[in-house]
Parts: C-alpha cells; sequence; structure tokens
C-alpha cells in the first residue's frame, strides 16, 4: 500500500511512541527523526522532543539537522555557551547553512544583544531559500530594540517574500499604530490590496484604522468587504457590530453578534455587546439576560460583573448590586474595579465601615486617583477616625501636593483634633490654592466653619481676592 506523506509521519510517529514504551531500540532514519522533533516542538511536547533528539544523534551523529535541533533545545534551556560552542564547530564544518546563522542570532537575541543578531541574520538572507522567515526575524529584533521604522520595514519585506504572511501584516500594523501613522497604514493596506483583493485580514485591518480615526461609514464597508471575502470571519462581524453601534443601529449590530455565536462557540464578548446594545434600546431585561450569559460563559471576564453591577445601580437597586459585586470579588479579589464599586454601592446603603474597606483595598491595590482618597477620608470623617483620616490625606499628598480638597479637610481635621498650628497652616494653604473650596470645611464641619476665628480668615482671604 502506498502510504502519503502524513501517513508516513503518523507511522514514523507510532513506531517512535511504541519503541518508548517497549524500550525496543528501531532504526529511523535521519529525515524520520526531523518529523518526529518538528511535531513535537511545535506541539509543545518538549521533552519527548529532547528523547527523539537524543536517540536521534545516536543513530545520525553526524547529522547537522538533528544537532541544529539539539541547538535549538539548548537555547531554549538557556544553555546558551553549549550552544555557541556547538554552532562554532557547526559552521566551520557548513557555513552556508542559514540555521546556523538564525541559531546564533536567537543565542544573541536572548542576550540582548539584538544590534549583532540583525547583523547574523543579515547574513543569513545571502544564502537563504526562505527570505520571509529571515526578514520576520529581524523585524522582531527591531522590536526588541524599540526601532519600530526598521521593524516595520523588515515586516513589510517579509510579507513581499510571503504574501500570506499574515503574522507580518499583524506585526506591520502593531508598527504603524505605535508610530501613530493611521493614514500611512490605510495607503499601505490599499497597496497590498490591490494585489489581494480578497484579503480578509486586510480588509478587517482597514477597517480597524477607519475605526480609530471615527471614520464610522469606510470602517463599515472595510468591515462588508473582510465578509465578503471570507463570510465565516467571525472578527469582521464583532468588529462590525462596534461600529454599528457607534452609528445608534443597535438592532443591526446585535444581528451581527447573534451571527458570531452561530459561527462558533459562543464568546462572553458577544453577550457582553448584545447586551449593552438592548440595554440602550431600553429592553432590560434582555440587557440582563445577556450580561448574565456573558458572566456564565467567562466568570473571570470582569467587564460582565461590572455590567451587571452597574446596571442595578442606574435602578437603585443597592441591594443588588451589592449581591452582584460581591460574586465578583470572591471570583477575583484583587481586582480594583469591583473594591471601588463595592465601596460606593456600601457608601449609598450607609455601610459605612464596608465603603470604608472597599476604598482602602483600591488604594492597596494602585488606585490613587483624588476621589478615592477623599471619599475614603469623608468616610473616616463620618466614623469618627480622625486619625486615620488624616494619615489617609498625608498619603494623598504625595500624589496630589497642591489640592485644595485635600488642604480644607486636613485644615478641619487638625481643628478637631486641636492642633491648631497645622490647621490654621492648612487652612491658609487652601485659601490660597482655591478659596472656593472652604464650603468643604463649612460641609464636613460645621462646627469648625463657625468659629469666629476660622470665618475672619475666610472671610478676609476671600473679600481680599
Amino acid at each position: 500500500m502506498q502510504l502519503s506523506h502524513n501517513d508516513e509521519d503518523n507511522f514514523s510517529l507510532s513506531r517512535f511512541e511504541s519503541m518508548l514504551k517497549t524500550n525496543d531500540v528501531l532504526f529511523f532514519d535521519s529525515a524520520e527523526f526531523e518529523d518526529i522533533i518538528n511535531y513535537y516542538l511545535e506541539n509543545g511536547k518538549f521533552a519527548l522532543a529532547k528523547k527523539a533528539v537524543k536517540l536521534g544523534l545516536a543513530q545520525h551523529p553526524t547529522s547537522t539537522n538533528l544537532k541544529l535541533f539539539k541547538i535549538e533545545i539548548l537555547v531554549f534551556e538557556d544553555k546558551l555557551d553549549v550552544a555557541e560552542a556547538m554552532l562554532t564547530d557547526l559552521q566551520q564544518l557548513e557555513s552556508s547553512n542559514e540555521e546556523i546563522y538564525i541559531q546564533k542570532a536567537q543565542i544573541l537575541s536572548k542576550r540582548d544583544r539584538h544590534a549583532h543578531a540583525i547583523q547574523v541574520l543579515e547574513m543569513a538572507l545571502d544564502i537563504t531559500l526562505d527570505p520571509a522567515e529571515v526578514y520576520s526575524l529581524i523585524g522582531m529584533e527591531y522590536l526588541f530594540l524599540e526601532d519600530f521604522e526598521n521593524a516595520k520595514f523588515s515586516f513589510m519585506k517579509c510579507l513581499e517574500a510571503d504574501e500570506e504572511d499574515y503574522s507580518a501584516l499583524y506585526n506591520i500594523m502593531y508598527c504603524f499604530d505605535f508610530l501613530d501613522q493611521k493614514t500611512e497604514a490605510i495607503q499601505y493596506l490599499n497597496m497590498y490590496l490591490d494585489k489581494n483583493p480578497y484579503c480578509e485580514v486586510a480588509w478587517h485591518q482597514v477597517g480597524k484604522q477607519y475605526f480609530d480615526l471615527k471614520d464610522y461609514d469606510k470602517a463599515l464597508s472595510a468591515f462588508d468587504f473582510a465578509i465578503i471575502s471570507d463570510d465565516y470571519f467571525i472578527g469582521a462581524y464583532l468588529e462590525k457590530g462596534k461600529v454599528l453601534e457607534k452609528l445608534g443601529r443597535f438592532h443591526e449590530a446585535i444581528e451581527n453578534y447573534r451571527l458570531t455565536l452561530e459561527l462558533d462557540d459562543p464568546t462572553s464578548f458577544a453577550y457582553l455587546r448584545i447586551g449593552k446594545c438592548f440595554e440602550k434600546l431600553g429592553l432590560n431585561e434582555l440587557a440582563l439576560k445577556h450580561y448574565k450569559d456573558c458572566v456564565h460563559e467567562d466568570p473571570l471576564l470582569d467587564k460582565g460583573w461590572i455590567a451587571i453591577t452597574d446596571f442595578y445601580i442606574k435602578k437603585k437597586n443597592y441591594q443588588k448590586a451589592l449581591y452582584y459585586i460581591n460574586k465578583a470579588i470572591n471570583i477575583d479579589e484583587e481586582n480594583v474595579l469591583y473594591w471601588k464599586r463595592y465601596a460606593k454601592i456600601n457608601n449609598r446603603l450607609k455601610f459605612f465601615e464596608e465603603a470604608e474597606r472597599g476604598y482602602k483595598k483600591s488604594l492597596d491595590l494602585g488606585n490613587y486617583e483624588l476621589e478615592t482618597w477623599v471619599r475614603r477620608c469623608d468616610i473616616l470623617i463620618d466614623l469618627g477616625e480622625f486619625e486615620t483620616a488624616i494619615q489617609n490625606l498625608n498619603q494623598a499628598l504625595e500624589f496630589y501636593p497642591d489640592t485644595a480638597e485635600i488642604e480644607f479637610r486636613l485644615a478641619g481635621l487638625y481643628f478637631s483634633h486641636n492642633e491648631g498650628e497645622k490647621a490654621y497652616f492648612h487652612l491658609n494653604k487652601g485659601l490660597k490654592l482655591d478659596a472656593e473650596y472652604y464650603i468643604v470645611i463649612e460641609e464636613l464641619f460645621p462646627q469648625i466653619f463657625n468659629r469666629k476665628s476660622v470665618k475672619q480668615i475666610i472671610n478676609s482671604f476671600i473679600n481680599l481676592s
């Protein structure tokens, strides 16, 4: 029976794995070993690839390709000195083997010698039969150097050599985006589409560029062309849905999002966007159903939990909002967006201790917005925890050193704490920064505001200004 190439590969794999299980020693030619190793590497079966290299070299000790596979594994394991020594020996025997230069460049790259790696890869260009791969590697080295212009040029050369290398196309777009060259990106994509008019990936990228430029009509046309080129292209339907949302065409947006649910496994993103559309149409029950489908599909998607929580906040149903934000926190207690809402909801419910905990947790997780410091302070004042409130505001001053909202609060707190010298200092500083914020003292510390000395200072400063 005549075997196809794939059948031969599968047969070799089966024989090899059978050999490992039985400890029998079977013979494979070097090309079979190369196919076996390549299969394992491509499928992330690193330990089996390593075994195949060892057995392959035992049977074919002079095979350059098997030695190169061993070098590739050594580089992956960061055994760079051993790999480099092997490469030096190989280069003396086969100076025209491009893979030697590629592996040498990989070692240089791992040592952060990216400019030298590019020089070595340029040498490989002179002898390679696959310039697309080498240009792609050169482009990646330029990305490491954050030289986006040269990276872009290298990926363009890669795409010239292989017009279907869409990873190169994505990298070109990444460079254009980083350089904020939207117009140039569209011009390049149009040139590419002149040669490849049915490339759905290119049309999709054109649409994304127009979307970023807020030219929604042109974006819509581009995504339509992407769908004409490939009517199973889920990404184009999703992006088209986003454009239709921006245009206020919510029913059509829902249709496109629903198509993605039919074409492939449902995605939490599609459920979320459908929910948002229904909410904008005032169809609240349908919106809520899809938000719940969203978090069921992906419990780790914070936007889903936030959508449900915000839905109930808008309805002023704070108990339900609290229920869902607690569920979200139980899944991911390090998400600062959850804790901010937890604090806000508890504050509305007048559960001040829980609200303070939420604001403190937000700060601990790195949310240093002025509002977070100020809200926590106001709750601590309500709880009578003046010392903690003072500590909180002094920390806030490190991030917002000249802020009237903070200065007036500190003035009120120090007056309440009978530290007059500090209180008058912060009162005067607050008045110099923005006198209109004296209302902070009037609202939070009415007894302090009614002191004759405090009123005199405020009034004299307002009259002067």
